[in-house]
């Protein structure tokens, strides 16, 4: 019973903390400038995944991702190309463009945006489990 109350404690009080606003640079990017009119599903891009192991530099200067959400006109043939995610999506350093699905996985929805993290999802659905699950 002890266990049980520290565990759920410790859980509200996560919860508590990850309740702010989410700032973008912790979110998914959905990516939806042309993948819907090409028949694909949004490209989910999750930034922060490659925030803590990149600098903004690498993506943003080098790679020429603009800062500005819808700004990045990104079709497939770019990635092909080497350009953009291609640059290291090639099959050598990270997956390549045979696994569709694995970048291709957002449910469309229209435009392109920034949305909660995958971290944050994850606590909303494990504090709704928590308030329905009897006592």
């Amino acid at each position: 019973m002890q266990v049980k109350l520290t565990i759920n404690l410790c859980l509200m009080l996560l919860a508590i903390l990850m309740c702010t606003e989410s700032k973008a640079e912790y979110g998914d990017v959905l990516l939806n400038n042309f993948s819907e009119a090409s028949g694909m599903k949004p490209v989910v891009f999750p930034h922060w995944f490659h925030r803590i192991r990149y600098t903004c530099k690498v993506c943003h200067a080098d790679l020429g991702f603009e800062l500005k959400s819808g700004a990045n006109r990104i079709k497939m043939i770019d990635i092909l190309e080497g350009q953009f995610c291609g640059n290291c999506h090639n099959g050598e350093l990270a997956w390549g463009s045979e696994n569709c699905d694995l970048c291709h996985s957002g449910i469309a929805d229209g435009e392109t945006h920034i949305e909660r993290s995958h971290l944050q999802k994850l606590l909303d659905t494990k504090i709704e489990q928590m308030q329905k699950a009897p006592e």
